[in-house]
C-alpha cells in the first residue's frame, strides 16, 4: 500500500493552489466519504485496475493523469558507534483537476501540486521538515529546471533542491539501479538532512496482482511497486551533528485516483527487513474488509526478490500497546501473523515520538522485529500509521 497519504493532501494542497496563484477559480469540493473523503468518486482520471501492464524505466516518472502518486523512502541505518538512525524523503504529487479539465500551461498556471517530507530519527530525537511545490502537466518531461517534478530516464524526482537522483552516467542504462538523495534544512544546531547513495542489490518487486494492489473487497486500489532491496551509505546530519551510517532501505513508489471505500477509516503500514534476507509489505485498511472488517494484503518477498502475494485470510495484524503520542492513543506494539511464511512476530517501535507534525500530520517511525515465542531479534523495519 504504502501510504495513502497523498488522498489526504486534496483539500491542504487545493488551498495551497490558490495562494500560489494556480488555477484560477477551484472547484467546489466533493462532498466528503469516508475517511478524510478518500472514497469520493474520481471521474474524468485515470483509473488503476488489474491487468494494466508495469513498464520501466517509464514508470519511475510521474502519472498526472491518475490524481496522487508518491516516492516513498525509509531507510533503517547506523553509524559509526553502532547507534540505530532512521530516516524517510517522501515525494507527494497531486493533480489538481482530471485531464480532460486542466486549463493551458501558463506562468501562473498549476494543475499539478508537489509536497516533500524529510524526517531524520536518534534515539529520542525525532526532527523534521516539509516543503510545496507546483507544476503543470504538460511542462515537458526532460525539463529538470522547473521547482518540481519527476523524470523517468534519466531518473530524478525533485522539490527545489531536495533530490532523488540517478548515479548512472550512462543514459541507455537502467538509472533506477543506484541513486543519490540529497536533502537539507535548517541552519546551524537546527539543520537536519542527509546525503545518501543508494545500490539496488535485489530486483523490483510487484505488490498484489502483478502490480494492482487492491485495497477493499469492494475492488479500489492502486498500482504499487518497490526497491525492498537498497544497500544505503552516506551521512546523515541531526541536530548540526554530521553521522556517518550504513544500513537498508525500501522505496515505494504508488499511484492511483480512487484508493478507499467510504467506510475506511484509516490505515497501518508495515515494511520489515529480516535477518535471514525475506522481505515483507503488510498493511491493514481499518473498514472496507468483508462484513465491514478490516481489509489487508500483504507480499512475502524472497531474497531472490520472488513476491508471493498474501490475500487477506493469510495476514493478522493485532495491536498490543498503545502510547500516547501528540495527544493520541497510538499503537506502537503489534503482533504480525504471516502462517505461511512461519511468522509469528511482534512488531514494536523502540521510540514511540515519531509524530510527523506536517500539514497532513502522521505517525512514522523504525520498528524492531522479534520472534513472539523465542523473543530472538529477527529484523527492523518501519511502521506508519493514519487515522488516530
Amino acid at each position: 500500500m504504502r501510504p495513502l497519504l497523498s488522498y489526504r493532501l486534496a483539500a491542504p494542497l487545493l488551498a495551497s493552489a490558490l495562494l500560489l496563484g494556480g488555477c484560477g477559480e477551484a472547484p467546489p469540493p466533493a462532498p466528503s466519504t469516508g475517511f478524510a473523503g478518500l472514497g469520493e468518486s474520481a471521474e474524468g482520471y485515470a483509473q488503476a485496475r488489474p491487468g494494466t501492464p508495469l513498464r520501466f524505466p517509464e514508470d519511475h516518472g510521474a502519472h498526472p493523469d491518475y490524481r496522487i502518486e508518491w516516492w516513498y523512502l525509509t531507510a533503517n541505518l547506523e553509524d559509526d558507534s553502532g547507534e540505530p538512525l532512521g530516516l524517510q524523503w517522501t515525494l507527494f504529487r497531486q493533480a489538481l483537476l482530471p485531464p480532460d479539465e486542466r486549463p493551458a500551461p501558463g506562468d501562473w498556471v498549476a494543475d499539478q501540486l508537489w509536497m516533500a517530507h524529510l524526517a531524520v530519527s536518534r534515539g529520542e530525537r525525532h526532527a523534521v521538515a516539509e516543503r510545496f511545490a507546483r507544476s503543470h502537466s504538460a511542462d515537458p518531461t526532460h525539463d529538470n529546471t522547473g521547482q518540481a517534478g519527476a523524470v523517468a530516464q534519466p531518473f530524478r524526482a525533485w522539490l527545489d533542491d531536495w533530490t532523488l537522483a540517478t548515479r548512472v552516467e550512462d543514459p541507455d542504462a537502467d538509472t533506477f539501479e543506484r541513486l543519490r538523495l540529497t536533502a537539507f534544512d535548517g541552519e546551524g544546531q537546527a539543520r537536519v538532512g542527509y546525503r545518501l547513495e543508494l545500490t539496488a542489490e535485489g530486483p523490483l518487486v510487484r505488490h498484489g496482482d502483478a502490480g494492482f494492489s487492491q485495497k477493499s473487497a469492494d475492488g479500489q486500489g492502486s498500482i504499487y511497486y518497490s526497491q525492498p532491496f537498497w544497500r544505503v551509505e552516506g551521512e546523515v546530519v541531526l541536530e548540526g551533528e554530521t553521522h556517518a551510517v550504513r544500513g537498508q532501505g525500501w522505496l515505494d513508489r504508488e499511484w492511483s485516483s480512487q484508493l478507499l471505500g467510504p467506510e475506511q477509516a484509516g490505515w497501518d503500514w508495515f515494511s520489515l527487513h529480516l535477518d535471514d534476507g525475506h522481505r515483507l509489505m503488510a498493511f491493514q485498511l481499518r473498514g472496507g474488509g468483508e462484513a465491514g472488517g478490516d481489509y489487508r494484503s500483504g507480499t512475502w518477498i524472497s531474497p531472490e526478490g520472488e513476491p508471493r502475494a498474501l490475500a487477506p485470510e493469510e495476514l493478522a495484524l493485532t495491536p498490543l500497546v498503545t502510547s500516547a503520542v501528540a495527544g493520541r492513543e497510538v499503537p506502537t506494539r503489534w503482533r504480525l501473523e504471516v502462517p505461511a511464511a512461519g511468522l509469528d512476530l511482534i512488531v514494536a517501535a523502540p521510540h514511540a515520538e515519531r509524530w510527523m507534525e506536517t500539514t497532513v500530520p502522521y505517525w512514522e517511525g523504525e520498528v524492531v522485529a522479534r520472534d513472539r515465542d523465542s523473543d530472538r531479534r529477527l529484523g527492523v523495519g518501519y511502521l506508519e500509521m493514519t487515522g488516530y
